[in-house]
């Protein structure tokens, strides 16, 4: 099980060709579908991306908020749009990674039914123990879970940090006490008060708690170590392949024309290095990659294998 989650944006950044001509792709305004409520890392990146698209190259670009489903409804929505670039969604794990396997039913292909034009970048979770636990290592968190065992809180049942508990499970060989919240703010606080030994969650949205001692980080979930906070191990340089990154991208409906979407690449990738862009998204935790359409393209399918056993695991599919 050790290279269960040898998926990784890092890898597959080879095949990335330079940056060409971005620019405007339509005269007409263009859609961002947004999986989630406003006020999420998901709904930030589009906003920003809609911004840049119109100040810097003239395109015109909209917000459209869709959430419900683990992001289904916002992605059955795009499918059936025309694929004349006026429709895209700001995907993610929910809609494309997650939910082929959690749900029987899914109205949409994820692979046949959209073009994926571009990756966009992940923010990453971490493993957190309570400070007064002594606690430091990895290994010290394997022994106590398999001596008097480790209750650990995520923001719930199927999501990222659920899941990322279920590959420790797998990777470590222990079995941690799940407890789901809604949403990683009541775990966190239940990890505060002391009801919680532990918890899985997004780094940089913890690292006020980080630097004042109130939670101590074990390992990340990323390919190499964060630029902000450095001083945390990787799951992997610790041994253990464990990559779990809360991604997102830029797709559309199947059928896009290639030079359209080369296009959309390209103005996605110039814009993800502005110096403004870099410094808003870095507040969130989110890391950019560039991607050609098809690496991103590789990257979704890859997702969807090398997850599928730990959803199935965590046991939130039906």
């Amino acid at each position: 099980m050790k290279n269960l989650l040898a998926i990784g944006a890092a890898a597959l950044v080879l095949a990335t060709p330079a940056i060409a001509e971005p620019g405007k792709w339509t005269d007409e305004p263009v859609r961002i579908v947004v999986t989630f409520p406003p006020g999420g890392t998901s709904d930030l990146i589009a906003r920003v991306l809609a911004q840049y698209f119109e100040s810097e190259y003239g395109q015109k670009a909209v917000v459209d908020n869709r959430p419900g489903a683990g992001g289904t409804v916002a992605a059955d929505f795009v499918a059936e749009q025309a694929p004349d670039g006026t429709t895209l969604i700001l995907g993610n794990n929910a809609p494309f990674t997650i939910a082929p396997t959690q749900f029987d039913n899914l109205p949409y292909d994820p692979m046949g039914d959209f073009t994926h034009i571009a990756y966009l970048g992940a923010s990453t979770p971490a493993l957190f123990v309570q400070p007064s636990s002594g606690i430091t290592t990895i290994d010290a968190y394997i022994t106590q879970a398999k001596g008097d065992g480790i209750t650990y809180g995520s923001s719930g049942v199927g999501s990222i940090t659920h899941i990322l508990g279920k590959a420790v499970d797998i990777a470590l060989e222990i079995e941690q006490i799940h407890v789901p919240y809604q949403g990683s703010a009541p775990a966190i606080q239940d990890f505060r008060a002391g009801v919680l030994e532990a918890y899985y969650d997004m780094v940089a949205l913890n690292g006020d708690l980080i630097t004042e001692g109130e939670t101590q980080p074990i390992a990340l979930a990323a390919p190499e170590r964060s630029a902000a906070f450095p001083e945390i191990p990787t799951f992997r340089e610790l041994g253990h392949d464990i990559v779990i990154e809360n991604w997102t991208g830029l797709s559309g409906p199947a059928g896009m024309d290639p030079e359209m979407v080369k296009t959309i690449n390209d103005t996605v990738a110039a814009i993800m290095q502005l110096e403004p862009v870099v410094e808003r998204l870095a507040q969130f935790g989110v890391e950019h990659t560039p991607m050609s359409a098809d690496v991103f393209t590789t990257f979704v399918e890859g997702t969807i294998t090398t997850w599928e056993p730990l959803i199935k695991a965590a046991k939130v599919n039906g």
